[in-house]
């Protein structure tokens, strides 16, 4: 099982960096805009794995895949740098908006799910 969890989490980090990739050129200077989005559609879909998976299943892809693929870590270093640059607006905006909206994505996938 823990290879399995293993390889998920790989997939879902080869994921992530090709999402950043090429959602991150559409900046001109680095942003935790793709990281937020990141975070809340992986949100949406361990909502709605949770909801709809149980077991080993939901181990190898909510443990795994959509662990590899989001990011907690990189959104608080985002925001706090941006806290530490001063910039204020967009430092809350990542911090809370990442918060709540992933949060709400992970509601609007269980509840998907709910039949």
């Amino acid at each position: 099982m823990i290879w399995l969890v293993g390889l998920g989490g790989a997939i879902g980090a080869a994921l992530r960096f090709a999402i950043d990739f090429y959602l991150g050129q559409l900046f001109s200077r680095p942003s935790p805009w793709v990281t937020m989005f990141i975070n809340i559609t992986g949100s949406f879909v361990l909502g709605v794995f949770a909801g709809s998976l149980s077991g080993p299943w939901l181990t190898v892809l909510g443990t795994g895949l959509m662990g590899g693929y989001t990011t907690f870590s990189t959104a608080s270093v985002e925001a706090a740098s941006l806290l530490r640059a001063r910039d204020w607006g967009s430092g809350l905006a990542a911090a809370l908006g990442t918060l709540v909206l992933g949060i709400g994505a992970a509601l609007l996938g269980l509840w998907v799910t709910a039949g």
